[in-house]
């Protein structure tokens, strides 16, 4: 790829606009109607770390850390790094059994309407046909452009189809194996696969941490960046949290402008998950890893999270979430005007884990019934009511909250409301107090004439009565260790 060309290409196209490179341009953004009426996506955590699949997909940076389980354990399963390093698993990953049409259907079947890959992660390695280096996953490893193939099943089965990069962390990702004699010993330049390898390490938490990207660094993430946006015209463009640091903020917001226009000239609305303030806010997706608000936001927002609480990447030794958590999470997420970006982690083989399968078709089967209460759907007065209180931020979601027959979650839609018991009584006794009778018509609650309640899923004929309390009925019928939604239809 001739580089000084790219550049010239990018900024005429930030200067033919709409959008410029400036928070004072990029805050006229809009977030799309399809992010706003989705609700659910899958993300996909797939790469050179699923071959060891060893503790979690952090496994690059850590077996080069002196002392931990994933140092030892590499020097007793592969020997020692200057003999094997982490580039030793490209030629082991083949994929031999990846097939994108399996994996769509199957994202498919569980609900997804938007499905975001890692095209490349903190280790450097791309999963796509690149131009700028050659330790991609179409001139090595499975020697196919994998981004380019669930891109086009997505699209052929009706899936919005988006990218994440990671690429940011990469600077100093792998730098500790400068500390003792590995394969990452070696002059570095542009283009290495472990280029540039900085032995200083930042503290994660200080967005002004050394070491500092140079600009030759910056530049190389923004081409790849937007050769992303240009192979491939994903709708959405996720990042990990490293870009908030000061050093990226002009490249971000030429990479946001660039991004922005090639979606007016596409003809399509696109959008960037953020996390922190890696963006100003207003001109692109808040994210939040692994956790989420507390209280319903005023804005559309994001939270990814993994289906097991202890890797992004599949193991062996990996603590599932079950179905039922996760479709709570759904649920009280989508009360609160967020969108919840499921991650799986595939084996290196390119085969779906048994109990991923399990839980996606599970909680497919659940938004086939309920699915009206969550897709296009949008806050209601209230968001929620019941003593369970919710734990906010990120990496916050590490134990499973257990909720009471109390306990519900609001949205609306259709003209309709709509009421998530998230753990429906045995006895099937139900009182919503959000659906009080109030005589004072000047409060700000719901005034209006209900003509039916129904619960999604069932036949039964429900009786139901107002009072000052809240909305009274009792089922016979209903049983359901998940989740169960009340239909409100009003006049």
């Amino acid at each position: 790829m001739d580089n000084a060309k790219y550049l010239n290409a990018i900024e005429e196209v930030i200067h033919r606009g709409p959008y410029r490179a400036n928070w004072d341009s990029l805050s006229e953004y809009e977030i799309p109607a399809w992010f706003k009426n989705a609700k659910f996506g899958i993300f996909i955590h797939w790469g050179l770390y699923s071959v060891p699949a060893f503790r979690n997909e952090w496994y690059s940076r850590n077996m080069y850390i002196q002392g931990t389980p994933e140092y030892e354990h590499h020097i007793k399963t592969y020997g020692p790094h200057k003999d094997f390093g982490y580039k030793g698993f490209i030629p082991m990953f083949t994929a031999e059994k990846f097939d994108a049409k399996e994996w769509i259907s199957a994202f498919k079947q569980a609900g997804a309407k938007y499905v975001v890959p890692v095209a490349e992660h903190h280790d450097g390695f791309q999963m796509y046909a690149s131009g700028i280096s050659h330790f991609n996953a179409a001139e090595m490893g499975p020697k196919r452009d994998i981004i380019g193939s669930l891109k086009a099943e997505a699209e052929r089965q009706g899936i919005v189809f988006a990218v994440s990069s990671h690429r940011a962390e990469h600077q100093w990702f792998m730098g500790n194996g400068k500390d003792f004699e590995s394969d990452i010993r070696e002059p570095l330049k542009r283009g290495d696969f472990y280029w540039p390898s900085i032995q200083q390490q930042p503290d994660m938490q200080d967005i002004r941490s050394g070491p500092y990207p140079n600009e030759e660094y910056l530049e190389d993430w923004l081409l790849r960046t937007c050769e992303l946006i240009d192979l491939y015209h994903p709708r959405l463009l996720y990042f990990d949290w490293w870009i908030q640091h000061e050093a990226y903020k002009e490249h971000v917001k030429q990479m946001a402008a660039y991004y922005y226009n090639r979606g007016a000239e596409y003809g399509f609305p696109v959008g960037i998950c953020y996390k922190q303030e890696s963006l100003a806010f207003g001109s692109g997706i808040v994210d939040v890893e692994r956790g989420k608000f507390a209280q319903a936001k005023p804005y559309y927002w994001q939270t990814d999270t993994a289906i097991a609480r202890n890797s992004w990447c599949y193991t062996d030794t990996l603590d599932y979430k079950s179905s039922n958590e996760v479709i709570c999470y759904l649920c009280d997420v989508v009360s609160k005007n967020g969108n919840l970006l499921l991650n799986v982690g595939p084996k290196a083989d390119g085969t779906l884990a048994e109990k991923d399968r399990e839980i996606l078709k599970e909680i497919g089967e659940w938004l086939t019934v309920n699915g009206e209460a969550v897709y296009g759907s949008r806050c209601w007065r209230f968001a929620e009511e019941g003593p369970t209180a919710e734990k906010e931020g990120q990496f916050s979601d590490g134990k499973e909250n257990t909720y009471t027959s109390k306990d519900f979650r609001f949205t609306a839609a259709h003209g309709n409301i709509y009421a998530i018991c998230m753990n429906y009584p045995q006895d099937g006794k139900i009182t919503i107090r959000s659906l009080y009778r109030e005589k004072d018509l000047n409060k700000p609650v719901f005034q209006g004439s209900i003509q039916r309640v129904s619960i999604l899923g069932s036949e039964e004929k429900i009786s139901y009565f107002r009072d000052e309390k809240g909305l009274h009925f009792q089922t016979q019928n209903v049983k359901s260790r998940y989740p169960v939604v009340i239909k409100i239809e009003v006049k």
